[in-house]
């Protein structure tokens, strides 16, 4: 421990996050029980539900807009932690939402109502895409875990896109595993379709679900990337590309973007493994898009 009496760790976590990680092992070091942390929050007149603390500590929920800053200040005082720290990390860990109200997913999702996007965690989502003999997108399977967050969640909204120069009718959706496909909407002028997946059963609160569905085109023309919008938290998020022996890229970058909509910020180049493929990785991920890009020799165009 250090003179402050916390561990390189906590002070490491309360530097980068996530919130919930650095809370839980404040907590911890504090050698505090939850019953004893919210007896000591009492004192400070703060009134927390024991459920509250163990989501906020295991990341299945956060302190919102209901739970003022002077909570998460309380918090601060009673585990012995630096002014401001934990409010800090709360504000940088909070989601922020994409621009998916304007433009063409805007006016699709407009006819599905709720779409349940503060209704249930992600805890983990793996995405594989695969690339024919001709560089073409032959499909992507997605493999996702979620956690409700309150009773009724039934079902999970899919936003797609296909590539720029091609049409809504050109891609579409098969569900696989745990899941029923239900209203599709396609838009007339870009290559946008939103989707329901339907579980067959309604979830409680806490219980966990796991499905599978596969991502399908028919644009004829190569494909250059691949991409994922982060619309709430997700506790891991994994990409993978796989090209065929027969048509390898020349190179590949991942990149990130603001919202849907922003520039895009090239972070690193992607050299393909022994077995043609590429990979990132993203833990926590609350907020903007990431990517995986690739460009083909000009002689193979």
């Amino acid at each position: 421990m250090t003179q402050t009496g916390r561990s390189r760790e906590l002070g490491a976590l309360l530097r980068t996050g996530p919130f919930h990680a650095a809370l839980r092992l404040a907590i911890k070091e504090r050698g505090l029980t939850l019953e004893r942390l919210r007896a000591h929050l009492r004192r400070h007149g703060v009134s927390i539900g024991l459920s509250s603390l163990s989501n906020w500590q295991h990341g299945h929920s956060r302190p919102g807009r209901a739970d003022s800053e002077h909570v998460v200040r309380a918090l601060e005082e009673v585990l012995h932690l630096p002014r401001l720290s934990l409010v800090t990390l709360l504000a940088r860990s909070t989601p922020q939402r994409l621009s998916e109200h304007v433009g063409p997913l805007g006016e699709l999702l407009a006819e599905f109502g709720e779409t349940q996007g503060e209704h249930l965690a992600v805890l983990n989502r793996y995405d594989r895409v695969v690339l024919d003999e001709h560089g073409r997108f032959g499909n992507y399977l997605c493999r996702t875990a979620i956690r409700a967050r309150r009773d009724g969640v039934d079902r999970f909204v899919v936003r797609y896109f296909g590539a720029e120069d091609s049409s809504s009718e050109s891609v579409g959706l098969l569900a696989l595993e745990n899941c029923e496909l239900g209203r599709v909407r396609r838009h007339p002028g870009s290559p946008v379709m939103v989707a329901e997946l339907l579980f067959g059963q309604t979830l409680r609160a806490g219980d966990t679900w796991v499905f599978e569905y596969q991502g399908v085109s028919s644009h004829p023309g190569r494909s250059t990337e691949f991409a994922h919008a982060f619309r709430y938290h997700e506790k891991q998020y994994v990409m993978e590309v796989r090209f065929h022996p027969e048509c390898r890229p020349a190179r590949c970058r991942s990149y990130e973007r603001g919202d849907l909509y922003s520039p895009k910020r090239i972070t690193g180049d992607l050299p393909l493994n022994d077995r043609d493929g590429v990979h990132i990785l993203v833990a926590d991920g609350t907020s903007g898009v990431v990517g995986i890009q690739w460009e083909w020799d000009s002689d193979d165009a």
